[in-house]
């Protein structure tokens, strides 16, 4: 198996048409939509009436961003006009964000208590663990339509009639039928739990980007960046949407947690942190064959080759500040639950059950019960057969264990040799 397990870039005719139109503007060089930061506010503040966005230390990694965007991209028009829709959606969050807490100064006073993150690399298990921990009633996950489109903050009286569900399945939808098969590779739904990379992205400090679009200039740069006023912005987003509906604890996942530990653990210090784990080997050609296929939503010109270089210099990085920061802090580690992937697929009720003892968690028996029917409702390849392969991305098994040698012998991981089939 090689590059025929690769998506084939996939253009309606009216999305075609453009991106010619857009070809024929670059080569007398006009650039019909504007991705300069300033540009972009306006318009947002035109689009929502508002003209507050919050404390600004959003501002250096949305100049960064878009200046990546215009270096390492290579968008078509199409993908300039996606990426501008972004942009001004995440901007308009924090414009309708800080408006609300305005009017509502007592949000600020809303406690955080206890919230449980889910980390590791992705493909080791996380969005299984997720739906199951969110069946217990006690947990609150934040579903795709809130944390999409999040003001005004949801009230329990409307939960599951608010007409933004509708709204937002609609766009997954459109983003389904213009990357046809990024459904089998990572399911998302309205109704469906969300990632933190939602309200990271609107401090504009989220790996969220890379997965849309070549950012390889911001990757390397958001690397290197202190996070405390990102998780001050994730803890705002969090006390907005728990201010009118709130269960008792929150569970939240992201991978973009495996770096920024230590602040994670300073924003909220009594988090309870389960860590999952798999060999690298399977997890490198398969994130890297998630991002191959949404990246050609925009871009005509996407490198597999150079994706795979970068999947491995991102998560290999992130695991190390990881692993680092956990080993300066090994007070903390009463408070962090490390799971295999092989365990939580072996026995994923048994996991729950470990992670409820370890944190002197209560499991009710409607919890375990909901959790069954989730596992019933969702069979493995659900939504069909994630193909992938090393030599796509012009990866080698070797090069791929090299980076992750640390990694592999600080927690034990058990190898699993890549099989193709």
């Amino acid at each position: 198996m090689s590059e025929d397990v690769l998506a084939r870039p996939f253009r309606p005719l009216p999305i075609r048409a453009m991106n010619a139109i857009g070809r024929g503007l670059a080569r007398i060089g006009v650039v019909p939509i504007s991705l300069v930061d300033e540009d972009l506010m306006e318009a947002a503040r035109r689009a929502t009436g508002l003209d507050d966005f919050g404390p600004d230390t959003f501002r250096p990694g949305l100049a960064k961003l878009l200046e990546s965007i215009e270096v390492d991209a290579r968008l078509t028009l199409f993908g300039r006009y996606f990426a501008r829709r972004q942009m001004l959606e995440l901007l308009s969050h924090r414009l309708c964000l800080t408006d609300y807490r305005k009017r509502h100064p007592e949000v600020a006073r809303e406690v955080i208590r206890r919230p449980l993150f889910i980390l590791g690399l992705p493909r080791t298990g996380t969005t299984l663990l997720y739906g199951l921990l969110a069946e217990d009633p006690s947990n609150r996950a934040p579903l795709s339509w809130e944390i999409d489109d999040p003001c005004p903050p949801a009230e329990a009286e409307t939960y599951d009639s608010d007409p933004r569900i509708a709204r937002t399945q609609k766009r997954f939808d459109q983003v389904g039928r213009l990357a046809p098969g990024f459904q089998t590779i990572h399911p998302v739904g309205a109704l469906m739990p969300q990632e933190c990379i939602v309200p990271t992205a609107s401090e504009f400090m989220s790996i969220r980007f890379e997965m849309t679009f070549d950012v390889e200039s911001y990757d390397e740069w958001l690397l290197r960046q202190d996070m405390t006023a990102t998780y001050a912005h994730h803890r705002r987003f969090l006390q907005h949407m728990q201010s009118r509906y709130m269960l008792e604890r929150w569970i939240l996942k992201s991978p973009g947690h495996l770096g920024p530990i230590d602040t994670l653990f300073e924003t909220y210090p009594d988090a309870m942190v389960v860590q999952t784990h798999r060999d690298p080997i399977r997890v490198i050609p398969s994130v890297a064959n998630l991002e191959y296929t949404m990246r050609l939503v925009a871009s005509d010109e996407v490198d597999p080759a150079r994706i795979g270089r970068q999947m491995i210099h991102v998560w290999s990085t992130l695991l190390e500040q990881g692993m680092e920061a956990r080993a300066r802090h090994p007070e903390r580690e009463a408070q962090i639950l490390d799971l295999s992937m092989r365990e939580i697929v072996t026995d994923p009720i048994g996991c729950v059950e470990r992670i409820y003892a370890h944190f002197d968690l209560s499991l009710s028996e409607e919890a375990r019960r909901r959790m069954e029917r989730y596992l019933e409702r969702h069979p493995k390849n659900e939504f069909g057969i994630h193909r992938y392969s090393l030599e796509a991305f012009g990866l080698e098994e070797e090069a791929v264990n090299a980076a992750f040698k640390g990694y592999r012998e600080r927690f034990d991981i058990d190898p699993e040799p890549f099989d193709p089939s």
